[in-house]
């Protein structure tokens, strides 16, 4: 009775002591466990975010490229040079196009004017001129509205062509403003000419067709040309002294 009693009192410090070294042993490994996870990486989350510099710039280009000037013309943010140095937005009309669109006015209201009428064009004066003064947008005009009355098939003259050719270094030549080398006569029998009014935002084009002889108005238009489009013409460094523009008139 003695040996069972000592022995199960062995059995339980021998339990008692295992039982003692496994939690011994289980909280040493707790350092082991969280040295673990502190080594083992963790995902950053990375929120990216517009810049608000350039998305204010973003805005206020499609608000500047949406909406129309005084004109009803977009304005573009391509930009365009003149060799100089110097640039500005590009421009999508030129004097072409408003041209065009005065010449189906004139064909609108025009009378007598067939295809067998020679027509001629002359430049456009300044309308606070003694109408003997003109300037790169009165030229530019009369070749423009030469091109527009030929592709409705009104014959042009063109009095400003010699019956020779002037050959010279800086070029072969046909026409000529010196109105001792050009013919007298010519049979023209209409004329296409106008005015041009400075205005606040642009230029008045004032034209119209009329008898040579009668002096009669047989066809009229007026339209007004933006600044943005006059100024997109540049004028020739032969034009130029000092950086001045030196332009004559007929």
């Amino acid at each position: 009775m003695t040996r069972l009693i000592l022995l199960f009192t062995a059995t339980l410090l021998v339990s008692g002591c295992s039982s003692f070294s496994l939690f011994g042993e289980s909280d040493s490994q707790k350092p082991e466990n969280n040295s673990k996870t502190e080594m083992t990486p963790q995902m950053q989350v990375v929120n990216i975010v517009a810049d608000p510099a350039m998305q204010s710039t973003d805005n206020t280009k499609s608000s500047t490229s949406s909406q129309p000037d005084l004109y009803g013309s977009e304005q573009a943010d391509a930009l365009y040079g003149n060799g100089s140095g110097t640039s500005a937005r590009m421009v999508t009309k030129h004097v072409g196009d408003y041209v065009q669109n005065m010449t189906q006015d004139l064909i609108s209201n025009m009378e007598y004017i067939t295809d067998k009428t020679p027509v001629g064009v002359t430049n456009f004066a300044l309308i606070d001129s003694n109408l003997q003064r003109s300037n790169l947008l009165g030229f530019q005009l009369t070749e423009s509205f030469m091109h527009e009355l030929h592709k409705f098939r009104i014959p042009v003259i063109d009095f400003k062509a010699t019956e020779y050719i002037r050959v010279t270094e800086h070029g072969d030549f046909l026409l000529s403003r010196d109105f001792l080398e050009l013919t007298e006569q010519s049979p023209i029998e209409y004329i296409l000419t106008g005015t041009l009014t400075k205005h606040q935002g642009g230029y008045i084009v004032n034209a119209r067709i009329l008898g040579l002889k009668s002096k009669a108005v047989v066809a009229s238009a007026q339209m007004l040309m933006p600044f943005y489009v006059v100024d997109a013409l540049l004028p020739s460094e032969h034009n130029m002294v000092d950086g001045v523009q030196l332009t004559q008139g007929e």
